[in-house]
């Protein structure tokens, strides 16, 4: 949904696509989502939550993971894990900051982290989270999000970062729905086209796609992406011809 999840396209991801519905919005004149609503509207059960969360990825990976869940001042551990990975659901939030759906409450991302990807993409996700919670406008988001990571305290992903969205479960923004299982590859921002060349993405035939909406958000991230075959439950996805 990091974050630059789309990303979450998503992610993007995804948390970070623009809905067709959102966008007719926009063309319009009007903005469907013009402010945060009351927090209770983008809270869940906790049991949902980490069911959902866990949905994110095989069981495999997800049975054996950390799972957050939000709650009225930030994420919070739900469940420790074992093999390093991190399983949460993102808020329409980590959108890019222009997105007409960057406040819609009922967006919901599961994704699950790796290990380098937990210590690293994650906190995109926890730091903007609390930025939001703490209600700081959009521009004074991205001004400490600049600062974090000018003072170090956030830093580009670490090599290897990737995540999983392969929940069936999700809600990717008004008109998109789970969108389709993928995973995504986080690498440090560079140049977009360079690096899209570098991975084939985007290509005819080519099952890697470019989140081109980190050239709108503040953490230095490009998101390439690999849809796949079946949803985390190993139920067959839609062929890609039909999204």
């Amino acid at each position: 949904m990091n974050r630059g999840h789309t990303p979450l396209v998503v992610l993007a991801v995804l948390l970070l696509t623009i809905a067709p519905a959102a966008q007719a919005a926009v063309q319009s004149g009007a903005d469907p989502y013009p402010r945060m609503a009351a927090i209770d509207r983008y809270l869940m059960a906790p049991g949902s939550e980490i069911a959902l969360a866990q949905s994110a990825a095989p069981g495999v990976i997800s049975r054996n993971a950390t799972v957050l869940i939000l709650h009225r001042h930030g994420y919070q551990t739900a469940m420790k894990g074992t093999n390093g990975f991190t399983c949460l659901v993102e808020r329409a939030w980590m959108s890019p900051f222009d997105s007409p759906e960057f406040w819609n409450p009922k967006m919901r991302g599961p994704i699950c982290y790796n290990p380098p990807a937990s210590r690293t993409v994650l906190l995109y996700t926890l730091n903007r989270t609390a930025l939001v919670l703490q209600g700081f406008s959009k521009a004074q988001m991205i001004e400490r999000i600049d600062a974090a990571f000018a003072a170090k305290k956030l830093t580009s992903p670490e090599p290897g970062s990737m995540s999983y969205m392969m929940s069936r479960k999700g809600d990717l923004g008004d008109g998109v729905g789970p969108w389709r299982p993928h995973l995504m590859f986080h690498a440090p921002k560079a140049d977009g086209a360079r690096d899209g060349v570098s991975w084939g993405a985007d290509l005819p035939g080519s099952p890697v796609l470019l989140d081109t909406s980190y050239r709108k958000v503040p953490e230095p991230e490009t998101i390439f992406m690999v849809p796949v075959g079946r949803w985390s439950d190993g139920t067959p996805a839609p062929p890609m011809s039909h999204m």
